[in-house]
């Protein structure tokens, strides 16, 4: 976690992705896969509605056993398959609207993500999304890995 300039609090996380930019950008905007994936702590499930296009805004639900987190946000940069920037918005945190940035960088059948949040005006809150986007992350990496395999299970189905 970083102070930025004016004040503010920024974290980033880095993750190397076994699939390509391009399928890691897809999985990324898809609202059915995120389902399994943006579950950060205690979450078990997610529900995404996702506008992907500048000006276009998503809700993400997120639920633990005992509570429900919603995000809100809009999205400001759209660059298919390299960046996505959007703000966020916590229902628990009024009145906070933080920037993310989401990276997909490109390494052969490979990727890295790499995911800024900033705009934070607590270090506690910043230390708190840096831990779960980090989870975000591992779980994403799972997620496109078991994808993968079972992309390749069905066009061995399709071959024999």
């Amino acid at each position: 976690m970083e102070k930025s300039a004016d004040g503010t609090h920024r974290m980033v996380v880095r993750r190397r992705m076994p699939a390509p930019r391009e399928i890691v950008y897809e999985a990324w905007i898809d609202p059915d896969g995120m389902r399994e994936w943006m579950c950060p702590g205690d979450v078990v499930s997610a529900e995404a509605i996702l506008d992907v296009r500048v000006g276009g805004s998503f809700r993400i639900i997120m639920k633990s056993k005992d509570r429900v987190h919603e995000h809100t946000g809009t999205y400001h940069v759209v660059d298919r398959p390299a960046k996505l920037a959007f703000t966020w918005s916590a229902v628990e945190n009024p009145g906070e609207i933080t920037l993310v940035t989401v990276e997909f960088l490109s390494h052969g059948e490979e990727s890295e993500l790499i995911i800024t949040h900033e705009r934070f005006t607590k270090p506690d809150v910043a230390q708190r999304y840096e831990n779960g986007w980090g989870t975000i992350a591992q779980k994403f990496a799972t997620y496109l890995t078991r994808e993968g395999t079972r992309k390749q299970a069905q066009r061995y189905a399709q071959q024999s």
